[in-house]
């Protein structure tokens, strides 16, 4: 998979939120902002997060992936 790919695909599954992936084709880092993980665990992010490519992992397109999921206001200091 390519970086534009896995980034397109967390855009698509996060509607409204800021994405930013790096990676190498199979190793991939994801930067993402959603106001909507307010209020969740950080398990409850990553979940959110990794069911966008379940396909793309179950078939081993997608490797790894690791997950930065932040709010607005975390971004902000307002935590």
């Amino acid at each position: 998979m390519e970086t534009d790919q896995v980034q397109a695909l967390l855009a698509a599954g996060l509607p409204g939120a800021q994405v930013e992936v790096s990676g190498d084709g199979r190793h991939f880092s994801a930067f993402i902002v959603s106001a909507d993980f307010a209020g969740k665990s950080l398990i409850q992010r990553h979940r959110q997060v990794m069911a966008t490519v379940r396909d793309e992992i179950n078939s081993d397109a997608l490797h790894a992936l690791s997950i930065t999921a932040k709010t607005p206001d975390e971004i902000a200091g307002n935590v």
